[in-house]
Parts: structure tokens; sequence; C-alpha cells
């Protein structure tokens, strides 16, 4: 059976460095960060009082009610702003595609979060009739598709993925495989994220997960460097519109990218450790190697999990090696959760459009806060400053919780 190429034709994002993609890859070139001390909440007695926290956003009116707005939960909101410069960049409204022909995979880690959170209250102090009748609505996972199908009347294959911190990157595995098997014509894809609340905070801070580097919040994610004590909770969208190749040159399309190569799997570990020789990760690199057909000496950038955790960091590290042999210290590495956070759900989709972005501008984005570089970490991170590199493929790696992984290669227009 032949399968159909998969094109990329727009993107959309939010998160901690900008509203917009154009902010979002400006700041991130500059090596700006977007972790601040967290202004839209009461931290007192948190702990951790930062975050990668998305600053001034206001939905468009036009994509939700006001009023409906006060009552779905943060992470539809982001899904439906990025979806929308999305799908006005790729110029899919004027597409002739069957509206039963473009769907809507999404992925997110925990939904949400902030209702359940405020709900949970009403109940405790104020009885069972003060839940919110738009509670469920508001938190289920597969909400934000519901609202962009809604929306657009978008009525091809429709539903949400969760794997922990690699959802929206299996996310986009699985829209790709809907149009290589000519399933769908388009597809919107990527992951929505909006927890950064006092229960989850709480719990990653229990288990010592994340940085508590209160007291200089742009530098606590410093992914690769000795001084790293743990990741940064970021929140936001990104959000990718995929399209069968030929149908998008035939319809005039600017193609961005394309996306050629993928791979899942499992360390079969521990449920929050990575394999400590990477293995899970090296089965997902090798995996996508092979679909793309791709020499490994061809790939020139990898966006990393990179999450600036002790364990995760030299892990995902000694993978890259297994992987790419020699070749590894010749392709660039870096970490832009270093400068947005770890978005949760979301990061596969974001750092899948920093891929992308960089095959089109021909710069890397930076690892910042890089400044005493692990021994164990020996690989090329891209340094503090972004880097000028002409590159023809890129992979983007996202792990989670229960030891899922995934990894995806695009290839430049």
């Amino acid at each position: 059976m032949k399968l159909n190429r998969v094109a990329v034709t727009g993107m959309g994002a939010i998160c901690g460095l900008g509203n917009s993609l154009d902010e979002v890859w400006a700041n991130a070139l500059a090596g700006k960060s977007g972790v601040t001390t967290l202004q839209n909440q009461n931290t007192e007695g948190w702990g951790v009082t930062f975050g990668g926290e998305v600053k001034n956003f206001k939905l468009d009116p036009v994509l939700m009610d006001p009023k409906d707005q006060e009552r779905f939960d943060l992470f539809n909101q982001y899904a439906l702003h990025a979806s929308a410069e999305a799908i006005k960049q790729a110029n899919l409204l004027e597409a002739k595609y069957n509206p039963a022909k473009i769907g809507i995979i999404f992925g997110t880690g925990l939904g949400g979060f902030p209702h359940i959170e405020s709900n949970h209250k009403a109940f405790i102090e104020k009885g069972p009739r003060r839940v919110s009748p738009f509670f469920i609505p508001s938190v289920i996972p597969n909400m934000p598709e519901g609202l962009i199908s809604i929306h657009y009347g978008f009525q091809g294959v429709n539903f949400a993925v969760a794997s922990a911190c690699a959802s929206s990157a299996h996310a986009l595995e699985l829209a790709a495989t809907e149009i290589m098997l000519g399933r769908q014509d388009a597809m919107i894809t990527g992951g929505t994220e909006a927890v950064i609340t006092g229960y989850t905070i709480a719990g990653f801070n229990n288990m010592k997960a994340l940085s508590r580097r209160n007291e200089e919040p742009s530098r606590a994610s410093r992914p690769y460097d000795v001084d790293r004590d743990g990741f940064v909770m970021g929140e936001g969208a990104g959000i990718i519109v995929l399209e069968n190749y030929d149908k998008a040159v035939a319809r005039g399309a600017r193609i961005i990218a394309e996306v050629v190569g993928f791979g899942a799997s499992s360390d079969a570990h521990h449920f929050t450790a990575p394999h400590p020789e990477g293995l899970g990760a090296l089965i997902c690199m090798n995996q996508a190697l092979e679909l793309s057909g791709v020499p490994k000496e061809e790939i020139g950038y990898i966006n990393a999990h990179g999450t600036s955790t002790p364990l995760g960091d030299v892990a995902e590290t000694g993978a890259i090696k297994k992987a790419f042999g020699d070749h590894a210290y010749k392709l660039a590495v870096s970490s832009t959760k270093s400068m947005t956070g770890h978005l949760l759900g979301a990061a596969g989709g974001l750092e899948s459009i920093f891929c992308i972005k960089a095959l089109e501008t021909g710069i890397l984005p930076p690892t910042i806060n890089l400044d005493n570089q692990d021994p164990a970490c020996d690989l090329y991170y891209v340094p503090n400053k972004s880097e000028k590199r002409d590159i023809k493929y890129a992979l983007n790696n996202s792990f989670g919780f229960g030891g899922t992984n995934s990894s995806t290669i695009f290839k430049k227009a």
C-alpha cells in the first residue's frame, strides 16, 4: 500500500514566550526566558512560586463568547487561540476539502485541572449544588477538539490523546497516520495544557521533581547544567495543520515542512524515572529513522525532551549517542524547555513547531542557562545563543511518565 506524504501547512503557538507564533519564535531565538514569578494566582504556601505562565491572554470573542470563556477551562481557550492562528496560516478554510475529511487530534496530559480544583473547593465549602453545570464539559480532555470542530464545522476524526508529557507528540503521529492512510485530507493536531495550579505544583514539588529557584525563576530551567535541580512548569499550546502533501500542492498551499517518520515505545522500567540507559528513547528514535528512510547522518538537529532533571537529561543524551553513533557529536541538540518551561502534554506540539521553524529559517533555538555543562551530558546543546545552521531534517523527542516515548522526524520543504 502506497502511503500519502504528509505536509505541514500551518502553525500556531502560545506559551510563556508570547501569545503568537511570531512572538514565541522571536523570543526563543533571542534566548529569552518565559519563566517568571507567577502573576495569575496567589502562591502563598506553594513552595514553588514560578513557572512558564502565559501573560496578558484574552481569547478573541469571535472564537468563544466571553460568557463561555468563564465556563471553559483555559486549556480549551489556548487550543482555540493557537488553532485559529494555524488554520489562518494554512489558509485551510479556503480549501475545498470535504468537512468529513478534516480531523482534529490533540494531546493533553491532565485536562482542565484549574476547574477541577475550583469546583472541588466549591463542593467542599458550599456543597454539591455549587458545582458548575459546565464543570464536566469544561475539563474533559477531548473538549478542545469538540469546540474547534463545532466552530469550524470540521466533521472528521476527533479525539484526544493522554500519554503524559508525550501526549501531543503521539497526537501528531496519529494525525499523520490518518493522512498517510488516506482517511483524512487535513488534520489539526498538537497539544494544549494549562495546569499551573496549587494541586499540580504541590504534587510535582512533593515528588521533588520541580526546580525550587524561587529567587531567580528565569534561570531555573537549565537542562544539561550541573546545577539543574528539576523541571519548571509551563503552559500553552502548540498546534500544527497537516495535509495530504499532493492535495496541498494542488490547492496552492505553502508547504512549510514534511512529516517523514515517527516512532513510539515504552521504557518498561519505572512509573516516573527514565530508563537509565535510555532504551525506550533509543527504540523510538530508531523506529522514526526506519520509517523515514533517512540516514542518521542527515539528521541535523534534535529538539530534545531535555527537562532539566538530573536523571532525564543524562538518559536522553545516552540514547542519542546510541542511536546516532559518532554522528551524535556532529548534530546540534537543544532544549527549548530552558525558555518555555515544561508544557507537559503540550510540549511535543510546541517543540515540533520549534523543529519546523529551525528547518524553515535555518536558525536553531538555544539551550539557555547552560553555564557549567554536566560532563555526563557531552553533546553540543547550542548553548545560550541561537545559531545559523542549514539543516534538512530535524527530530523531536517527547517522553512521559509511565515510560512512554515518542520521536518524530521533519523534513525541510
